[in-house]
């Protein structure tokens, strides 16, 4: 568990809420996947939803340029390129570990077209993109895919040394005061209304 990105407690967290979302219609996505350690993760709980694929979408080619948004005096080590991995790595760590493997597509979440690159109807949608853009396109790409009563985690709300991440989603609450969230570490718990 050493190699994740995403504190034990909070990985808890985001597995607890997938467990209640696949009794939901839909997939299950992860934007900003990286080395795919939180993925496996997630592949792990899915393991018995036979009806549910995981898609993984990354850049591959690391972090983008920040914007105005993200800017912190903490996040000095978040540079253009930082974190940059192979999706067959990705892959090559779900075949390790015999976990069926996942949709992998490469691209930065402005190039993906919600229609050809996403699932018809999402359940549960990890956003792990750290900077503003990022998450705001996650964001709006996911939302109109959504089921009734799906769950969006994004991670770094509170992370203080990526600040956009939390500008992101309280535009989005703004804009969509339906939703109910809830704050666990540093994740953001977003819940669409059941209709």
């Amino acid at each position: 568990m050493s190699d994740l990105q995403i504190p034990t407690r909070e990985l808890a967290v985001i597995q607890d809420e997938l467990r209640v979302a696949l009794n939901l219609p839909g997939d299950v996505v992860e934007f900003g996947c990286y080395a795919g350690d939180t993925s496996v993760e997630l592949a792990k709980v899915m393991q018995d939803s036979i009806d549910k694929w995981l898609w993984l979408y990354d850049s591959f080619e690391g972090l983008p340029e920040k914007t105005a948004e993200d800017n912190s005096s903490l996040g000095w080590r978040f540079k253009a390129g930082e974190l940059k991995i192979s999706p067959i790595s990705v892959s090559a760590k779900f075949k390790k570990l015999k976990l069926p493997e996942p949709v992998i597509k490469k691209a930065w979440f402005d190039a993906l077209d919600p229609d050809a690159d996403l699932p018809d109807q999402i359940c549960f949608a990890l956003l792990d993109g750290d900077f503003y853009k990022s998450i705001q396109t996650s964001l709006n790409l996911v939302t109109s895919k959504l089921a009734p009563g799906a769950t969006i985690v994004v991670h770094d709300y509170r992370n203080p040394a990526l600040p956009g991440s939390a500008k992101a989603v309280n535009e989005f609450m703004n804009a969509h005061p339906e939703y109910q969230m809830r704050l666990a570490g540093t994740l953001a718990i977003l819940r669409r209304p059941e209709e």
